[in-house]
């Protein structure tokens, strides 16, 4: 056989597909419903997943909606999902961490160039090249686009799958692997710890996880909220105190005070009465994203040379190891499971904000 000839069979095995059942969006407006994708029979670096759970992530609303067309245009049809959990039904020949049978994981990216250097250094979230997202990017194998997690399967190569360690509810674990990862990261990024002084500016899907994990690591933490009826779930969820945004005293009370704040809120509002929060070489964070620019005054860092930032995601490595110190400090998201059929009644709730905190679909649903 030829170079030419093993080449073609190569790229034709590659193409080789099986069909899986699946929920999509048609149009911004069509909302969700069922649809069936093709995903590649599984080479020899891929591990073929059964989907068990799959988180509902707000960028999943904004996606099939279209809202993010400005930077990242939705392509049609669209099947959302960066928040898998699943059974690993096949492993590839040359796959070495995961076996049939293993609860293993999948989060927002699915490959990226792994040359750079921001991949050789474990944090693909920031490829130089292309970042592969799990959907709604460009399938460097079967060609179009990737298709997420609201589907039966998902076939990945082993560099990009994650495992679930013993002792993790798997569908607690789902949002996790976006929710938990967003917020854990820049925490540990910034050595949020003991004797630091924390905030969290919002309680959703993204803010009940940065509580439990800045207490878990040890800090005082504070929950910023608009709402004062959310105070006895901030407390449970590990909020040593809560201050109303709305209430300019309670907030002058905190001047200069904070070590770290997080942001994690998704709508206009005004970032300068955080940043006065911040004591000296004090850092805020943003998490959440939203739709319009957001004006910093300038004084609002110069003073006390404080440090207003943004994080994304986690790599792979920091993303294991986040599931690992979840799974050994008892910690997971707070979810409401829901079947398929639910989604588009989900959807409107989430935009309510009405989830504590954060729908997870049960697939069984789609079987």
């Amino acid at each position: 056989m030829t170079v030419t000839e093993v080449r073609e069979k190569k790229e034709s095995s590659n193409r080789l597909t099986f069909p899986s059942k699946a929920f999509a969006a048609q149009s911004p407006t069509s909302g969700l419903g069922p649809f069936t994708v093709p995903r590649r029979t599984p080479r020899a670096q891929d591990v073929q997943i059964e989907v068990l759970y799959c988180g509902v992530c707000h960028s999943d609303l904004h996606l099939v909606r279209n809202e993010w067309n400005a930077f990242m245009p939705t392509v049609y049809p669209c099947v959302p999902g960066h928040e898998i959990v699943g059974r690993v039904v096949k492993a590839g020949s040359a796959v070495k961490k995961f076996k049939e049978g293993d609860i293993a994981a999948v989060g927002c990216m699915v490959d990226s160039c792994r040359k750079c250097p921001s991949c050789i250094a474990g944090e693909e979230q920031y490829c130089e090249n292309e970042m592969i997202l799990t959907y709604n990017s460009d399938d460097k194998v079967l060609g179009g686009v990737t298709y997420g997690g609201y589907s039966e399967s998902i076939v990945v190569d082993e560099a990009f799958v994650l495992r679930i360690p013993n002792g993790l509810d798997p569908a607690g674990a789902a949002p996790l692997l976006c929710a938990g990862i967003t917020t854990y990261s820049p925490l540990r990024h910034w050595n949020v710890g003991k004797g630091q002084k924390v905030g969290i500016v919002g309680l959703g899907g993204l803010g009940h996880m940065g509580l439990k994990f800045a207490k878990a690591f040890g800090a005082h933490v504070a929950l910023f909220t608009t709402s004062p009826h959310k105070a006895t779930d901030a407390f449970r969820l590990g909020a040593d105190e809560v201050i109303v945004s709305t209430d300019n005293s309670a907030m002058q009370k905190h001047a200069g005070s904070f070590d770290f704040i997080l942001d994690t809120v998704s709508a206009d509002h005004d970032l300068n009465a955080y940043l006065q929060l911040l004591k000296l070489n004090g850092t805020m964070t943003l998490v959440g994203a939203p739709p319009n620019p957001s004006a910093v005054a300038s004084f609002s860092l110069i003073v006390k040379r404080r440090q207003l930032a943004g994080s994304s995601i986690g790599g792979i490595r920091e993303t294991q190891e986040m599931l690992d110190f979840c799974a050994e400090k008892g910690i997971s998201a707070d979810i409401e499971l829901i079947g398929i059929q639910q989604l588009n009644e989900a959807y409107e709730r989430l935009l309510k904000s009405d989830v504590k905190y954060r729908f997870v679909i049960d697939m069984k649903s789609l079987r």
